[in-house]
């Protein structure tokens, strides 16, 4: 295994995240996860990443690490768990640092992070509760999630960051595009996670694949429209280049993912013992220069394309017709939402309660109908502004 310092901690440049056990990608085997934990403890592996929002992940992590606590990094989150509002409060983080405590069985974590933005919190308070767990040893680090870039650079400024967590892939540069830089500007330690693009990197998915109706990624962006052609052709690209060095795709995305400039570790999330010894073949060898250039400039290519063909599919759902397949028509605006986000058409806190309301009618799509979805359509025409939308346009069919 290799490992890089920051600040003095001694970190793995691969770790393992326990979001599976969150029910997020269908069940899983307990058992078998603990044992693969356990294993990846053997190889080396140092850094071991969960959530107080994760089901039952922080309860298994620490029970699977019990016997070698004192030679790894357990790194939780906390904001949010399921059902209740994100709360960055005081209260809130004192109370549930206790219970995570409990829960891993430890006296201490290694690194706690913001999991989830709470605007209604101001981020000094934050800062001095994290500040004041430090002070009683009760967390050694603490770091940042899944916030907005100036929210990010607020904490920085109040408090000592040790780390950002960042959605970190060859299928997903653009969230860490301005993190990164930051990070290594302001000497913060860069996590990156879903490195294998949720799986779509192994190149064990494709087109026809399909999930458990739990499983989150039927909803995922990234599995949805030109998305997921966009993935699959990364992936071929890196097959291609990895027969070069007798690697799989998996490991040929893990390896170009450590060897970018300011990363310090990334996560992977494997559940079987198998799958984690494959995604440590990543390292212990690097690619050339100039294979690095040759993935870089064909993903350039690639995002060339991906933009203008979202550009258009934002256009087509938002002021095209509902889908009559309601269940698709849902995942359609789930997509509309999340990729207006991105091309920066709306603002997060703008298009959430949208969001919110569309997301509550998740568990019963059988019992709403095209007219409750057109009223979202609505409602989301009147926030998510695109300079390049025709709006006498309405030629546009949203199942297309």
């Amino acid at each position: 295994m290799e490992y890089r310092v920051h600040q003095g901690v001694k970190i793995s440049v691969i770790g393992v995240g326990c979001y599976s056990l969150s029910g997020a990608y269908g069940h899983k085997d307990v058992g078998q996860v603990k044992a693969m934990l356990r294993r990846a403890h053997e190889l080396g592996v140092n850094l071991f990443d969960t959530a107080e929002a994760y089901g039952d992940a922080e309860n298994v992590l620490g029970d699977a690490v019990k016997p070698f606590r004192d030679e790894v990094l357990i790194s939780t989150k906390v904001g949010v768990r399921s059902g209740i509002k994100p709360s960055l409060s005081r209260d809130y983080v004192k109370t549930a640092c206790e219970e995570s405590l409990k829960r891993l069985g430890t006296d201490w974590i290694d690194i706690y992070s913001v999991h989830f933005d709470d605007p209604d919190t101001p981020v000094l308070e934050t800062v001095e509760t994290l500040e004041d767990l430090v002070n009683e040893g009760k967390i050694r680090k603490y770091g940042l999630g899944h916030l907005p870039l100036r929210r990010t650079v607020e904490y920085m400024d109040l408090g000592r960051v040790f780390s950002v967590l960042m959605e970190f892939s060859a299928v997903s540069r653009q969230s860490s595009k301005d993190l990164l830089s930051l990070c290594m500007r302001r000497d913060v330690a860069a996590i990156g996670f879903s490195v294998t693009g949720r799986g779509l990197l192994t190149g064990k998915l494709d087109e026809r694949t399909r999930f458990e109706e739990a499983d989150i990624r039927t909803l995922d962006p990234q599995f949805q429209r030109e998305r997921l052609k966009f993935s699959l052709r990364i992936a071929a690209k890196l097959r291609e280049l990895g027969e070069r060095h007798r690697k799989t795709p998996v490991q040929m995305a893990i390896a170009w993912a450590v060897a970018q400039p300011g990363i310090t570790s990334v996560l992977t999330g494997p559940s079987s013992i198998e799958h984690l010894e494959e995604n440590l073949g990543g390292v212990g060898w690097a690619l050339s220069t100039e294979e690095l250039n040759e993935i870089n400039s064909y993903l350039d290519e690639q995002e060339a394309w991906l933009l203008e063909a979202q550009k258009r599919s934002v256009r087509s759902i938002l002021y095209g017709n509902i889908n009559r397949d309601v269940s698709k028509a849902f995942v359609d605006l789930i997509y509309c939402i999340e990729t207006a986000i991105g091309l920066g058409y709306v603002q997060e806190q703008e298009i959430m309660p949208t969001f919110y309301k569309l997301f509550s009618m998740r568990s019963r799509l059988g019992q709403i109908s095209e007219n409750d979805l057109e009223r979202i359509q609505a409602e989301m025409r009147e926030v998510i502004r695109d300079p390049e939308t025709v709006r006498a346009s309405h030629s546009f069919s949203v199942g297309g």
